[in-house]
């Protein structure tokens, strides 16, 4: 029978526990432990949040790898084609991991209504395109149908379309800046099949999603000449790995690039997210540590008298010493318990009810988002019930200074 497990069962229980001079203490202490757990999973939470959507964004506007030629500039317009007929399209065979090659063409331009004007980057792309990412944003219409012979549909954002004040099923006047090819203008009519609404400002404000086939037209280049593709990675995670492995496995006049390193100031900001989510966990731990030596120190001078009646009874430093740990413990799991089911439910609420705005120019997104996995609870519970235990353990030995002798004659 493990007796120090026992009596910490009694102690826990009994009456004069709950209406101690400690109890104040205890509570104070359990407390803690629920913030510190509370404001730990938030911030875990809201962190991993902020960097899953803005990068899964980002990939969504960008891919998560782009092949194109050394000889494209760094700005967003395709100004040099690439052959579409190459080994790696439509199937990536030489790499594992990838989902879906596309094609695409950037062209920039100016959309203009009979007051205002806006300009915008027109990324033509085809049948081949990935869609999930905008199905998710759609807030009116349908994503353009590539599969006609010829299709004047796009896909525009809601911020472009507030902006020149038009709606869904309006048609809309681009004009294309001149190319080598073409040393006028053009201008085409477009009409706009749907609106999205991603929260990414930078492209929001800018990208209006079309038909390949428009763009080749206006570079005058030909159905096999595109501006390059785009890669779509099944995780995210081996992004730069599989980066160096497409980049090894494509022809030397091409170029390889994550949007890791097309985006290198986002990508550098949002790993800043996890300094400040260490920082939190932290300080939580360390807060709720604290406390807890505060409580443990008052559960052993309150109970000095006991202290001495067991030592007179044959039991070692050690086993009074279990005895409270095994308490501390107790306080320390009801904390988390009820830290994990506040946290938890407010999380949830956030996750459903998008109570938490944001502005996009800052942050990106428009809403707060927030991930969770069960791996990082238990590690969260698991590292904070090990760290207070730990801290618990120094101040312990205050048991080992008292002496039968005095304590028991005060009985």
């Amino acid at each position: 029978m493990n007796y120090e497990l026992f009596i910490a069962k009694r102690i826990i229980a009994g009456k004069k526990y709950k209406n101690s001079i400690s109890s104040p203490i205890i509570k104070i202490a359990i407390t803690a432990i629920s913030l510190g757990i509370i404001i730990m999973l938030i911030a875990v939470a809201t962190g991993a949040g902020l960097q899953y959507k803005i990068r899964d964004k980002m990939a969504g506007f960008k891919g998560h790898v782009q092949i194109i030629n050394y000889d494209t500039n760094n700005s967003n317009v395709s100004t040099v084609s690439i052959d579409k007929n190459q080994e790696f399209y439509p199937n990536f065979k030489e790499v594992e991991g990838i989902k879906n090659v596309q094609v695409f063409a950037n062209k920039g331009g100016i959309l203009r209504t009979q007051t205002d004007f806006e300009g915008i980057i027109f990324k033509g792309v085809s049948t081949d395109y990935d869609w999930s990412f905008f199905q998710e944003y759609i807030t009116a219409g349908k994503i353009p149908n590539f599969k006609q012979q010829r299709t004047k549909e796009v896909l525009l954002s809601q911020t472009v379309v507030n902006r020149l004040q038009l709606k869904l099923g309006d048609t809309i006047l681009a004009t294309f800046l001149k190319t080598a090819n073409s040393k006028l203008p053009s201008n085409r009519k477009y009409t706009i099949v749907g609106i999205y609404n991603s929260g990414f400002a930078e492209f929001d404000k800018s990208m209006m999603i079309g038909d390949l086939r428009e763009v080749q037209k206006l570079n005058k280049w030909t159905e096999n000449q595109v501006g390059g593709f785009e890669v779509i990675l099944d995780n995210f995670d081996n992004i730069e790995a599989k980066g160096e492995e497409i980049y090894s496995a494509i022809s030397g006049t091409l170029n390889a690039k994550t949007i890791i390193d097309s985006y290198p100031n986002v990508f550098d900001w949002i790993k800043l997210f996890d300094n400040n989510i260490w920082f939190i966990i932290g300080i939580m731990i360390l807060v709720a540590g604290i406390n807890m030596i505060t409580a443990l120190l008052v559960l052993i001078l309150e109970r000095v008298q006991m202290i001495g009646i067991l030592k007179a009874l044959g039991s070692t430093n050690t086993s009074i010493r279990k005895v409270f740990l095994y308490n501390a413990s107790y306080l320390i799991l009801k904390g988390l318990f009820w830290g994990n089911i506040i946290g938890l439910s407010l999380i949830f609420i956030q996750h459903y009810f998008k109570i938490i705005r944001l502005n996009p120019e800052t942050y990106y997104v428009s809403t707060m988002p927030v991930h969770i996995s069960f791996n990082y609870i238990i590690l969260l519970n698991v590292g904070t019930l090990i760290m207070c235990f730990l801290m618990l353990i120094l101040p312990s030995f205050i048991i080992t200074k008292i002496q039968p002798s005095k304590s028991i004659k005060f009985a």
